[in-house]
């Protein structure tokens, strides 16, 4: 049925190109996620065991198809033990459409503008600070590394946290909704250490790092220079001015994102 041509005995349909297609442009996704780690070499070397295995089938090589299949055997178990965390990054990826976030409430103008001002003030006295906006789902194993506060957001309140000489200051504050959920919390670091050039203070990581593996936004502020950044799935964005910064929550909330392929696409080519 829809035949377009033959190699030799086998016959090309319509529905084969479609098929192959879309399996080369998930395994070209899958390469630009592990692409600059450790994994991309082992995963291009599963590729080579897999390209081989259809080669062998369609020659029809005994012998290698035997030995192939004992490998491929344990593949799946080898693949999950291997490819942990870029499963689990790739996992957060797909949790992060919107299309799987209808229906959700995002960040109100309220929210966004509080957070925003409350960091140039910050910035302004070289405060340094760790704010981590929930977008879709809760992140409690971070919160109950903290100190659980469930308090209304003001910028009066962020403002005294992070201060020097008060208890909470050192670590992050998650923040769901209009609710600063814990203070005190520690976060995964991400393994990137530079930035263009410029090496990464803890809480720069610390901020990339729960980016990466959770839907979150993540505003820093800079006790060395006072800038303020947004990290936003593993990706750093330096030098904000408070409008801007405020524009971006506005932005990235939940509802204002559209689901569409090049969005799903485009937040595994930008890795």
């Amino acid at each position: 049925m829809f035949e377009l041509f033959k190699i030799g005995f086998i016959s090309i349909t319509f529905f084969d190109v479609i098929d192959v297609t879309i399996v080369g442009i998930i395994f070209y996704k899958l390469y630009s996620v592990l692409k600059g780690t450790v994994a991309s070499q082992i995963f291009l070397g599963l590729m080579l065991v897999f390209l081989l295995s259809f080669i062998s089938q369609v020659l029809n090589l005994r012998a290698v198809n035997w030995l192939l299949k004992f490998i491929t055997e344990i593949w799946i178990i080898a693949f999950i033990i291997l490819f942990q965390p870029e499963i689990r990054r790739i996992l957060m990826l797909l949790a992060r459409s919107p299309l799987l976030r209808f229906g959700q409430k995002g960040e109100t103008q309220e929210v966004a503008t509080i957070i925003a001002e409350a960091a140039f003030e910050l910035s302004q006295f070289q405060h340094g600070a760790l704010m981590v906006i929930v977008r879709s789902k809760g992140i409690r194993g971070v919160s109950e590394t903290g100190d659980l506060l469930n308090a209304i957001l003001s910028k009066d309140l962020l403002r005294s946290i992070f201060f020097p000489r008060t208890p909470l200051h050192d670590g992050a504050v998650i923040i769901k909704g209009n609710t600063i959920e814990a203070a005190r919390c520690t976060l995964p670091l991400t393994s990137i250490t530079s930035y263009k050039g410029e090496s990464l203070g803890m809480r720069h990581r610390a901020g990339l790092g729960i980016s990466e593996v959770a839907d979150v936004l993540c505003v820093i502020v800079s006790e060395e220079t006072g800038s303020i950044s947004i990290a936003e799935n593993g990706v750093l964005t330096r030098g904000l001015a408070k409008e801007v910064l405020r524009q971006k929550l506005m932005y990235n909330s939940p509802v204002k994102n559209k689901f569409t392929f090049k969005y799903l696409f485009g937040k595994f080519s930008n890795r």
